[in-house]
């Protein structure tokens, strides 16, 4: 398939593009729908060696809940004409990886098939994720820990990822050729602290591969080639990078990274939009983490699963809840995804696709794609706030994803005292990122420390303090200057 069909200039393209702000254009194409289009904006994929589109296709939307009036493969089919190179599915989204099996087929991107493109694998990501916290059978049920999978046989993270493969690059039997690859696998939905702690069993504690141990570790079997939990006896290398994605809960996104000090993982999968900050944010507080570690960054969530459009703030269910329009008069799509791309560290949006058309004016893909072709720094502080007033008073309760309810900025965490040396973990940030931190005794000012992204959990903030006092406090403060204390005990 040729990949370089890109006759616009970028001063065409941005004519365009801004054409497309309003949900609806009046201006025309013409009947060609990609041969047409510029040649997609791309990113450094975090310190991965990979530059990706600023556009990704999700896997759900009539991917997985498809209507009876959608072919799900022309979708995957037109992503790849555009020249999008990001790609996301799971083995929780029904018939999705199945769809893709079928668009790979016509792709040629089966290996061991005649006519195989390993040169076209080779320039796309591939992302699966699986719900399974735990990376043998047999594991033990634990309060608060979700463990699900649409696999039937699907004991583990293990038999979640040979899943994909088959469903995707196989026979959907559990036979998948040889040289079958994902570039990465998430560990889906994270949804607390209590799921963490399984995640990281057998790497924070002694691994046992006669007992029980999280998927993390086992995934690392098939990243690296090793058989080190007994999960992988051929010694396959089925995966090429390890992260996990969440939509709940900040801090726990936090300690899910904080606590990787044994280069496990690559990619974050987050939800960001422009009602982020109605709930306790994601962009202040999880996504600088990632980005300083160097994490690959995706966004997903922009239009909330179209909560801010047709259907009521709830997980989607059915075909009937798939959007096919493109954006309202009341909140445009684009400059939602413009938000999303402008969020410092966001690398790439995956979007998921209800409708397709000829007219690239009436088509979900292609006005998504226009609207992606953003700088970084392409919105201005003014024009990020001005969108979040939009959403917010459009669609103020879109959000219901982020389950951990909005706050003012938190004192610093879990303050102590070692030595001579004062120690707390980050404080979590509200509406404005923070600034520093204070250390006061008997209310007097005797030190900043600068606020950077903690990026371990072992490594926290620290501040030898020299002088003695009754009262010692420890103050985060933000760029606006608001401030929230914790009192030495």
């Amino acid at each position: 398939m040729n990949q370089k069909k890109y006759p616009f200039s970028r001063r065409d393209f941005i004519k365009v593009s801004a054409a497309t702000t309003a949900a609806v254009s009046t201006m025309s194409l013409g009947a060609c729908n990609t041969e047409k289009v510029p040649e997609p904006m791309k990113r450094p994929f975090g310190n991965l060696g990979f530059n990706v589109t600023t556009l990704g296709l999700g896997g759900q939307a009539s991917i997985q809940w498809t209507p009876e009036n959608v072919d799900p493969v022309p979708i995957i089919l037109k992503a790849f004409e555009l020249g999008v190179n990001y790609f996301d599915t799971s083995n929780l989204y029904a018939k999705s990886q199945l769809h893709f099996h079928s668009a790979f087929e016509k792709l040629n991107l089966i290996p061991g098939k005649e006519n195989y493109n390993k040169t076209l694998r080779e320039s796309i990501w591939l992302t699966s994720k699986t719900g399974m916290r735990w990376g043998k059978p047999g594991w033990p049920e634990r309060e608060n820990v979700n463990n699900w999978s649409n696999g039937e046989n699907v004991k583990c993270a293990v038999d979640d990822v040979k899943r994909s493969l088959t469903q995707i690059f196989g026979d959907g039997e559990g036979f998948y050729p040889e040289g079958a690859y994902l570039d990465m696998v998430l560990c889906h939905t994270l949804h607390n602290t209590d799921e963490v702690d399984v995640l990281y069993e057998g790497l924070e504690t002694p691994l046992d591969p006669a007992g029980n141990f999280g998927a993390l570790v086992a995934l690392r079997d098939l990243r690296d080639g090793t058989n080190l939990t007994g999960m992988n006896p051929k010694n396959e290398k089925l995966i090429k990078h390890i992260g996990f994605s969440g939509h709940a809960n900040p801090p726990a996104m936090m300690d899910m990274i904080q606590r990787d000090e044994y280069g496990i993982l690559d990619g974050m999968l987050i939800a960001i939009n422009a009602n982020d900050k109605t709930k306790m944010n994601m962009q202040h507080n999880v996504i600088p983490i990632a980005e300083a570690k160097g994490m690959g960054i995706i966004g997903m969530k922009v239009f909330a699963d179209a909560a801010m459009y047709h259907k009521e703030p709830r997980w989607s269910q059915t075909p009937v809840d798939v959007f096919t329009k493109i954006g309202t008069p009341e909140l445009p799509s684009k400059p939602l995804i413009e938000y999303s791309l402008t969020t410092p560290g966001v690398h790439t949006l995956i979007i998921g696709i209800g409708h397709i058309d000829e007219d690239p004016m009436k088509c979900q893909l292609v006005q998504n794609y226009y609207a992606a072709q953003i700088a970084p720094d392409g919105m201005s502080p003014n024009e990020r706030k001005r969108i979040e007033e939009q959403a917010k008073s459009v669609k103020p309760k879109s959000n219901y994803f982020q389950v951990i309810e909005k706050e003012n900025l938190s004192a610093p965490r879990d303050l102590k005292m070692e030595a001579d040396k004062l120690l707390w973990q980050s404080a979590l940030a509200d509406e404005e990122p923070i600034s520093h931190y204070e250390i006061l005794v008997d209310g007097e000012l005797v030190g900043k420390v600068e606020h950077k992204p903690q990026l371990l959990k072992s490594a926290p903030f620290s501040f030898v303090l020299e002088k003695s006092g009754a009262e010692v406090k420890v103050v985060a403060v933000d760029k606006v200057g608001n401030r929230a204390e914790n009192l030495l005990v």
